[in-house]
């Protein structure tokens, strides 16, 4: 049963930035809510845009470290995903500081653009690495990069592609949550996009728990992403499916999977892949150090 656009926008809540206005509303209240809480709510810009900002001072911070270990040795894989998540975290930051050009007249297509960076963005970042910890090693060498920037590459351009088509070709507005449940393709669109994540998601779930498990690499960091991640995009293909029967749950809960995407997922992915790394590259140099201490003598006296 289809819920209208007045109920579904009574029933979403305050945090909601995809309540729907109807023709009735007055002026009045349509001032109102742009001009108090910015398109999307205080609070929900609040939640969107401090993770965001922690995060890119946080990199900052141990950015001449991990650049210095980087040059040391690392590969050319780690390297340039390291490259690629800073581009992405600013693309990201951006995206959330600029939440006003939805409800903005005349931003539409920047704000269409944005977005479909900031997403194929973070896209690539999600498949690479599911094809890096795949190879189960640090790859060294062009050979490597080649082939994950070759699966990622593809399936990143193929998605950016179908998006631009419809989103610039059609009109169906993709990246506006602000048109509620109005627009069936769009949610329609995004159902089969989350649909094709939890698959993927899924897939490496059974593979693990199968007689091919050893295919796949002992590391429990990957499993336990790929748990999360699994659970997210089943919750979200949940939420579209709602969204597109017009009910304001499916609008609320949409909204907050979008919310949580944008904020936390960018640093789920770095502990989970770079910051291993980094901490295994101290491991590695600690004992570095220890074994040329303990050839030069400095632990004799303590065998005496």
């Amino acid at each position: 049963m289809s819920i209208s656009l007045p109920q579904a926008a009574k029933a979403s809540l305050p945090l909601s930035p995809t309540a729907s206005f109807t023709p009735h509303t007055s002026d009045r209240d349509l001032k109102s809510h742009f001009s108090l809480t910015k398109c999307n709510g205080f609070w929900y810009d609040t939640f969107l845009v401090v993770p965001s900002v922690l995060f890119v001072l946080y990199l900052a911070v141990r950015s001449r470290r991990n650049l210095k270990k980087l040059c040391n040795g690392g590969s050319y894989i780690t390297i340039s995903y390291y490259a690629l998540l800073w581009l992405v975290t600013l693309l990201n930051l951006s995206w959330c500081f600029l939440q006003a050009w939805q409800c903005s007249p005349g931003k539409e297509v920047a704000w269409d653009l944005l977005s479909l960076f900031t997403a194929s963005g973070m896209l690539c970042l999600e498949i690479s690495l599911m094809a890096f910890l795949l190879k189960d090693n640090y790859m060294n060498g062009m050979e490597g990069l080649a082939h994950t920037s070759f699966i990622s590459g593809i399936i990143v351009i193929v998605d950016t592609l179908l998006k631009t088509i419809y989103v610039f070709g059609f009109g169906v507005p993709l990246f506006n949550r602000h048109v509620g449940s109005t627009h069936q393709i769009k949610w329609g669109l995004w159902i089969i996009h989350k649909f094709l994540l939890a698959v993927a998601y899924g897939f490496i779930l059974f593979v693990h728990f199968s007689k091919w498990k050893e295919k796949l690499p002992p590391r429990p960091a990957f499993y336990n992403y790929v748990v999360i991640m699994f659970v997210f995009s089943a919750i979200a293909l949940f939420a579209c499916g709602l969204a597109g029967i017009g009910a304001g749950l499916g609008n609320w809960l949409y909204d907050l999977t979008v919310l949580c995407y944008h904020s936390l997922y960018l640093p789920f992915l770095y502990k989970t892949f770079l910051a291993d790394f980094f901490q295994e590259e101290d491991f590695l140099l600690d004992n570095a150090y220890y074994s040329e201490m303990k050839d030069a003598g400095f632990f004799d006296a303590e065998w005496e």
